[in-house]
């Protein structure tokens, strides 16, 4: 699956150049073991190559897209093993905040005051098994409500999505926004107001297990980026992970069960 992803070097093809030092296997295990472990790019251990040689090798993936297009081959070999449609028609949104390291520059970070945090915020739309379908990372001070551009990544990425579920965070023109432009029925999932302690809410549990998921990930616990897109890029290999290591296993995770009175949807 990752094969057909890896660019051919032109060396290969007769167009000279110098044969490329490392196995590209090595290169992704070496991102993989930094995303986890959440070590410096610097500290990476001896066993994989440099850390330059890594660093180059994430990069050019995080600028071409290429994690994300692994990541979506995952999930629908996933959907696939669980019996569901490559494609989703429902999903669950839903943000995330972090601190920021001393390394995220103050243009890309901001204050949280309902979480009382300094850092960022990650926002993600999820598919009813709780795989990643859309990652965008911004300022932590980025209000719930301020989500259209990630109904518009959503809607521009799987076109057969038609409905979206979401918390009170996300109430007010977004709904309205959400149906007459981007025909998408944005439900609103609240919590009782006779209910006190935790509570497992319908749907939402799928998302709030997603961020579990992700959270494993050391290198996610807080955000240590300059950049966003490269944010963003760590967290969809963090999800890789987990989904690489289930799908090994040959197993799917447990899918959000309908109401009665809720419309089919996968």
């Amino acid at each position: 699956m990752v094969r057909p992803l890896l660019p051919v070097p032109a060396w290969m093809e007769g167009h000279g150049g110098r044969p490329e030092g490392y196995c590209h296997r090595q290169l992704i295990d070496a991102v993989r073991y930094l995303t986890w472990e959440g070590v410096r790019w610097a500290s990476m251990p001896r066993d994989f190559p440099t850390w330059r040689a890594v660093y180059r090798f994430f990069r050019r993936w995080r600028d071409n897209d290429l994690i994300r297009e692994l990541y979506a081959r995952l999930r629908t070999r996933l959907r696939e093993v669980a019996g569901k449609k490559a494609e989703p028609s429902a999903a669950i949104i839903d943000s995330q905040s972090v601190k920021g390291d001393a390394t995220v520059p103050a243009r890309s970070r901001g204050y949280d005051a309902g979480k009382k945090i300094n850092g960022r915020k990650r926002h993600i739309a999820t598919d009813t098994l709780g795989f990643l379908l859309t990652v965008i990372v911004t300022a932590a001070s980025v209000s719930d409500r301020a989500g259209r551009d990630l109904l518009k990544a959503l809607r521009e990425r799987h076109r057969h999505i038609l409905l979206v579920w979401a918390d009170s965070g996300y109430t007010g023109r977004l709904v309205s926004f959400a149906h007459a432009t981007l025909a998408l029925t944005l439900t609103i999932v609240k919590r009782s107001d006779d209910t006190t302690g935790f509570t497992v809410l319908p749907r939402r549990w799928c998302v709030e297990r997603t961020f579990a998921w992700l959270i494993r990930s050391r290198r996610l616990a807080r955000d240590y980026e300059t950049r966003t897109d490269s944010a963003q890029a760590l967290t969809w290999w963090a999800a890789s992970i987990t989904a690489t290591r289930r799908l090994a296993r040959g197993g799917a995770p447990t899918s959000c069960r309908l109401s009665p009175a809720t419309p089919a949807a996968a």
